[in-house]
């Protein structure tokens, strides 16, 4: 792994040891690699990171300025340093030291890749479904409710791709934000995250964005495992700010009217056309 490639994670109030398990992952990759500790939170606790090792960048915020402003922060940085790739990483996620390396192979054969993400798992190994098809309003209400539940199991099964073969390679507009390597080329054309949107949809906004010019890659011969909380279901706050980048989101791409929605969905099931049609 000659080229240098940076990898950011963002904090906030996050638990020391769960950072701690997430850094050593990304580090014993070895090679050339820089990682930002991006820290949104009150106080500079996590300051100490960047004395273990001279690897570790740590910035710390005055103010919060959100998940998708603290990567465009890292991502900044690693364009005037000349990266070649870059590894957006959630704070709760853990893997093996193969996972950057094959990734970073996979992106170095396949050039019309912008951003992929690998197969996420729970800590039990279960899947967690993240890929998604282009999702209507409503889409994402019921996936919330689960409800109607005599049309719910129908619904989730096509719009998560549930259905697929769990190793199957493929191309899907709405990635999950939680692990992504991005071509650096690809984000320059395209932009960073949009940082109207202060914590969720701002990964299907950037994923979407990159579809239209690069593929954007499920690729599950790799796999991490992440400690999915869905906070915007438990707290209201984080609810509220649920629901304001759920108006954004569609706000920008239209609510009912979307051109792109059911072409780009079309052409990701198509991927599957080796299985019976009437399963999605």
């Amino acid at each position: 792994m000659g080229n240098l490639i940076t990898a950011s994670i963002v904090l906030f109030q996050s638990d020391v040891s769960e950072i701690k398990k997430n850094v050593d992952c990304i580090l014993d990759t070895g090679g050339n690699i820089r990682l930002y500790l991006i820290d949104n939170s009150a106080g500079s606790h996590f300051s100490f990171f960047s004395v273990i090792d001279n690897r570790i960048e740590y910035i710390h915020n005055d103010i919060n300025v959100g998940y998708g402003g603290g990567h465009n922060i890292a991502l900044k940085k690693a364009i005037e340093l000349g990266a070649k790739y870059h590894f957006v990483i959630n704070p709760d996620i853990c893997f093996k030291s193969d996972v950057i390396i094959t990734m970073v192979e996979y992106m170095e054969i396949n050039k019309e890749v912008g951003m992929m993400m690998p197969q996420i798992l729970n800590e039990d190994g279960s899947i967690q479904f993240l890929p998604k098809l282009l999702p209507r309003p409503f889409d994402v209400i019921m996936r919330k409710l689960k409800w109607p539940h005599f049309y719910y199991k129908k619904f989730i099964e096509r719009y998560e791709m549930r259905i697929a073969p769990n190793d199957i390679v493929y191309c899907t507009p709405v990635l999950s934000g939680c692990f992504n390597i991005l071509r650096l080329e690809s984000i320059k054309e395209v932009g960073m995250y949009d940082e109207n949107y202060f914590m969720y949809f701002e990964d299907w906004d950037l994923s979407r964005r990159m579809f239209k010019k690069y593929k954007t890659v499920y690729y599950p011969k790799v796999s991490v495992y992440h400690g999915y909380e869905s906070g915007a279901s438990k707290k209201i706050g984080l609810f509220f700010t649920f629901l304001k980048s759920f108006f954004i989101y569609f706000n920008t791409w239209g609510w009912f009217i979307d051109l792109d929605r059911a072409k780009w969905n079309k052409y990701v099931l198509s991927q599957f056309s080796f299985l019976k049609q009437d399963n999605f």
